[in-house]
């Protein structure tokens, strides 16, 4: 019996060593210390009339019911225009070292101010989005509970939206129970494609608990990459040459709901944009066995999607500023 006992225990201090030293680690489900903020984040980030239009939300590109994308190459901004570049889920953004693919906003809480104000996402200024949350008594009432003081403003808004995105995380994938020490959690085909992905260098950008987002890379980075998108990575934000094409390297975790694949989202097959990647960062070409291992495994890596109970945001009134869904301009 203590020999049982003895093994069992050596047995699991071999698997936890083993998972501690992976390349990938476990994501952990969110924390919530302050609910009440929480809360009041949900609702503005479910709120259209933080947009132009009335209709625009942070959810309508960042679809929390479609793995926090829009499933389209690039999204649909004010008066229908088109967005300039595919947007990244939400889900675990937290872990990224910047938001954006340019990496322009430092955390959740200034990438919360960018749409609103962008005339090609939300279409509306800081100034009315603060005047219509701060038309509704209930807004009032809540900002007061969370902050102290009915005083609403740009900071508080996106303070509070980005505490909701906070705990937008996906733990308890097959992956990750796999990596806990159940081998079952995962397919024999799944576990040859974490070897693959290992070993033909993918982890050297995709690691970490969100198995990317902590570093930026060139796309095409042994051969080009064709696009007719104008974004220009990196270089947009510090305006050198050798940032062009340099990306914020995005999150695996959910990857086979996230599609379409890539900055300019003109990859909707996962098998391909494997094969995409593999030639154009690595100059490695895959067999049609290892890309389907591989892509076994990248779809371990979907984990439990948050349960989002819909809040009932407050009405407008006599106050609050009339959207303008068909304006010309």
């Amino acid at each position: 019996m203590k020999t049982s006992i003895l093994m069992l225990t050596i047995s699991a201090l071999s698997v936890g060593f083993s998972a501690a030293a992976e390349p990938i680690q476990i994501i952990q489900p969110a924390k919530i210390t302050e609910p009440e903020k929480v809360e009041l984040g949900k609702m503005l980030y479910f709120e259209p009339r933080l947009s132009k239009s009335g209709f625009i939300s942070c959810n309508s590109c960042h679809n929390l019911s479609m793995g926090g994308v829009d499933a389209i190459p690039t999204s649909i901004g004010d008066r229908w225009q088109q967005g300039p570049i595919n947007a990244p889920t939400v889900l675990n953004a937290d872990f990224m070292l910047a938001q954006f693919w340019d990496g322009r906003a430092k955390d959740l809480q200034e990438q919360a101010g960018g749409p609103i104000a962008n005339p090609k996402e939300m279409g509306f200024t800081h100034e009315l989005a603060v005047k219509t949350v701060a038309s509704m008594p209930a807004y009032r009432q809540k900002f007061a509970k969370v902050y102290g003081s009915e005083a609403v403003d740009i900071d508080k808004i996106t303070d509070a939206i980005a505490a909701f995105e906070k705990t937008l995380v996906t733990p308890n994938s097959p992956f990750d129970k796999y990596l806990n020490g159940d081998e079952q959690a995962i397919s024999a085909d799944a576990k040859t494609g974490y070897e693959l992905f290992k070993s033909h260098g993918c982890v050297a950008c995709h690691n970490g608990p969100a198995v990317g987002g902590t570093s930026y890379m060139k796309m095409g980075l042994v051969k080009p990459f064709h696009t007719d998108n104008p974004a220009e990575g990196r270089k947009a934000v510090t305006g050198k040459e050798s940032d062009k094409m340099v990306f914020k390297v995005p999150t695996l975790r959910n990857i086979e709901l996230t599609y379409p694949y890539f900055h300019d989202g003109s990859v909707w097959s996962l098998a391909e944009a494997v094969n995409t990647m593999s030639e154009l960062q690595m100059g490695q070409k895959l067999t049609e066995q290892e890309t389907a291992q591989m892509v076994e495994f990248l779809k371990t890596l979907t984990g439990e999607q948050p349960q989002i109970v819909l809040p009932i945001l407050p009405p407008s009134n006599e106050t609050t500023p009339l959207p303008q869904p068909f304006s010309k301009g």
